[in-house]
């Protein structure tokens, strides 16, 4: 499976009064390494969406298992796996690199779909990097 790491440290505007990253930005950082792992791969969204091919979440999922807090340097461990000719599916292990503990594990599943919005095949490209 193809894989990257996305290394990113917790901004103060990421953590909650208690200085525990907010729950919700887990899945902001699971986009920004997605998008790093398709661009190490040689082909950015912004290329994708230009070739006519969108690639929305249908289904995300974040099991959080230790707090990362302000300042923490984390790497974002990604990979990515075909489900079917029009769906994809990419796993993510938020770890921080302090300690190795993992802050967080999950995974986005999408769905390719065409500029009206209807589901079309994933682009040859796409698939032979994610065979």
């Amino acid at each position: 499976m193809p894989s990257s790491v996305t290394t990113l440290r917790v901004r103060y505007a990421e953590t909650d009064k208690m200085g525990v990253v907010y729950y919700a930005n887990y899945l902001v950082w699971f986009e920004v390494a997605r998008a790093d792992l398709l661009r190490s791969l040689g082909w950015t969204y912004r290329e994708m969406e230009s070739a006519g091919v969108s690639l929305p979440v249908i289904e995300a999922h974040c099991a959080y298992q230790r707090p990362a807090r302000y300042d923490d340097e984390i790497e974002v461990r990604t990979e990515g796996q075909m489900l079917s000719a029009v769906r994809m599916q990419f796993n993510y292990m938020v770890v921080r690199r302090a300690d190795g503990v993992v802050a967080a594990a999950g995974h986005t599943v999408h769905a390719a779909v065409d500029p009206s919005g209807r589901p079309c095949r994933l682009p040859a490209r796409i698939k032979q990097a994610f065979q």
